[in-house]
């Protein structure tokens, strides 16, 4: 990787930097975070960083070693996905000339993805998201799966009385009904933590879900959703996520694509709300309560990336568009913030090649299918470089097959195999050269 032996010359040559920075790491449910944070270590790791100590710190470390050891495996298997916060944390020393040693730290915070789509419950009390929500779970390609829960809530008395019973079963029915609508590749699904829930003992405020009638049902779900933001903010302001000061987002977007217009919808509804609602810039009143609070005010997102994964699912002719797709889908309402796009596979599984069909030449991808042993060709069709119309969907244009991952050179040793890993690090870490 370039960047790496530009980093270390880079920061050689400037005479003060910031000797620790710590990237938030997060996305859409699925979208490959695991994958991403192992090649990052695997590959910073060849290259003069070494495991920093994480201290007293009750964060876990990523268990960078575990997850490389499936993917260098015979035959190689992907990452299991992670289902609570952790760190990777790695240090560098650089040697400058008449001048004493530097150390610069770098952390990746792993975040769920879950827990991003709640920060845009900040700015809505519980009526309004109720409301939304019921809309949402109304929309054509999801009723076969909420029909359930919206019987339940269409059977609910308009002033039902506080009834715990009552907030149990159907906060059990909406979490169900959650869990099979993210099999289905659903993304915008709120509260994240009835999907990914904190660390320890549930809460009884856990027990809500979405209710448009009023009287004392209405008023118990609410105090309890006002409790659950209670918990958001608590953990933004954490010295952990308080500190985080550059932030990677990642989407599957080809596996929504390829899901259908109802998934992309959700996906595009999910990233537009989670890039909306992030810590791009804090108020004088945020200032104020800090110091008022002897500490200081949270970090402001400085640089985000918005990545693309699985960009070795299609021909490299087709990521510039992937990127520009990225980029169609996430507004921000703050133009001074930096921002980069990119299409990257963090664990690369395929190679690029020319396959005749029909007498004509196209780009496509080969790699080895899961449990299969040959390789497969694919054609996998066309990635459009802005939300596609509706004419898009009347014919599936992307095929996705379930590649493995590609073997590891030296087990992994000397490296995992990617696409634009190199470029995401640079554009984030280029004010530190």
């Amino acid at each position: 990787m370039n960047l790496l032996n530009d980093l270390t010359s880079g920061l050689q040559r400037l005479g003060v930097v910031s000797s620790h920075v710590r990237i938030g790491v997060t996305g859409l449910s699925r979208a490959g975070k695991t994958a991403f944070l192992t090649s990052v270590a695997a590959n910073l790791l060849t290259r003069r960083f070494a495991l920093a100590p994480l201290g007293a710190s009750e964060v876990p470390r990523f268990d960078q070693a575990r997850h490389l050891a499936r993917l260098a495996a015979d035959p190689p298997s992907w990452p299991e996905r992670t289902d609570s916060v952790s760190l990777l944390a790695v240090t560098t020393s650089i040697q400058r000339s008449a001048l004493p040693a530097r150390h610069v730290r770098l952390e990746f915070l792993d975040y769920p993805g879950e827990w991003l789509i709640d920060l845009p419950l900040l700015a809505q009390d519980f009526s309004a998201w109720s409301a939304a929500m019921l809309r949402r779970l109304e929309a054509p390609g999801m009723t076969a799966i909420t029909r359930d829960f919206l019987a339940f809530s269409a059977g609910l008395p308009a002033r039902a009385a506080a009834d715990e019973t009552l907030a149990h079963a159907g906060a059990r029915l909406y979490r169900d009904m959650l869990g099979r609508l993210r099999e289905a590749g659903m993304a915008f699904l709120q509260p994240g933590r009835h999907l990914m829930p904190a660390p320890g003992p549930e809460p009884p405020w856990m027990a809500f879900f979405p209710h448009s009638g009023q009287g004392g049902l209405h008023d118990l779900l609410a105090s309890r959703y006002e409790a659950y933001l209670g918990a958001v903010r608590r953990d933004l302001a954490s010295p952990l996520f308080a500190n985080v000061d550059r932030l990677v987002i990642l989407a599957d977007v080809l596996t929504a694509l390829h899901a259908g217009q109802a998934a992309f919808a959700d996906m595009q509804a999910a990233l537009s709300a989670a890039a909306g609602s992030l810590r791009w810039q804090w108020s004088w009143l945020e200032a104020f309560a800090a110091l008022s609070a002897l500490r200081l005010p949270p970090r402001v997102i400085s640089r985000v990336a918005f990545a693309a994964t699985k960009a070795d699912h299609v021909a490299d002719r087709q990521r510039g568009n992937l990127a520009a797709l990225m980029r169609s889908l996430t507004k921000l309402p703050n133009s001074s913030i930096k921002t980069g796009h990119f299409a990257i596979a963090s664990v690369r599984c395929t190679e690029d090649f020319v396959w005749t069909l029909e007498g004509r030449p196209v780009s496509a991808v080969r790699g080895r299918i899961l449990g299969q042993r040959a390789m497969t060709r694919s054609y996998p069709g066309e990635v459009p470089d802005r939300p596609p119309d509706a004419g898009f969907w009347v014919h599936p244009f992307l095929a996705l097959p379930q590649f493995e991952p590609m073997r590891l050179p030296d087990g992994g040793r000397l490296g995992v195999p990617n696409i634009g890993i190199d470029a995401l690090l640079d554009f984030l870490l280029e004010d530190v050269l």
